[in-house]
């Protein structure tokens, strides 16, 4: 059976690995065994996907990215370029923590900017939305809209990527889809 993927050439991919219809692998990639690609995918160039990680559908990896062991990613997320995961939280060369891999899970529709870190086993919530540089250190809520080293929450974000600006009720209204949003007890939730 042919694939119902596209990879570049000069992408390399191992045995035992699932790739989902209409994904794209461009120049350079590494797909790694026991990993898991969803449909629609586009996967940047010199990006490497290790072992078990798994991605949902229409996840956009920029180049230069390396998603590591423990890694998993819902539906719609965006990885920008050079970002960052990490998958031991006191790696030494000499000193072997394989078995130590730190989970991180990032949420639907999520997205990391460009050379962003996110420091393993901290979570990041649905929508949310890390600014490029950050160093993520702490899990972050869905819609939350963090910076800086280390982030820091500034706001919150829609789901179509607008920062949300919350009445006196606690009710936001995103400037491109008309979704109304409602915080409350620093909470966010889609109301409709």
């Amino acid at each position: 059976m042919e694939n119902q993927y596209f990879a570049h050439s000069s992408a390399i991919i191992d045995d035992n690995c699932t790739i989902g219809e209409g994904t794209k692998i461009w120049h350079f990639s590494h797909i790694m065994s026991g990993c898991i690609i969803g449909e629609h995918c586009n996967i940047g160039q010199n990006v490497v996907i290790s072992p078990e990680v798994v991605l949902g559908k229409n996840v956009k990896i920029q180049n230069n990215v390396s998603v590591y062991t423990g890694v998993t990613c819902e539906d719609d997320v965006f990885l920008g370029p050079s970002m960052v995961f990490t998958n031991v939280t006191n790696p030494r060369s000499a000193v072997n923590r394989k078995n130590q891999y730190a989970k991180t899970h990032v949420g639907r529709g999520a997205t990391i900017g460009a050379n962003a870190t996110v420091v393993c086993g901290h979570d990041i919530g649905k929508f949310a939305f890390i600014g490029a540089g950050a160093v993520v250190t702490k899990t972050i809520p869905d819609y939350a809209l963090v910076v800086g080293n280390p982030s820091k929450q500034i706001g919150w974000m829609s789901e179509y990527g607008h920062r949300l600006i919350f009445n006196e009720n606690g009710l936001a209204t995103c400037p491109e889809s008309g979704e109304i949003y409602k915080l409350e007890n620093q909470h966010v939730t889609k109301i409709k």
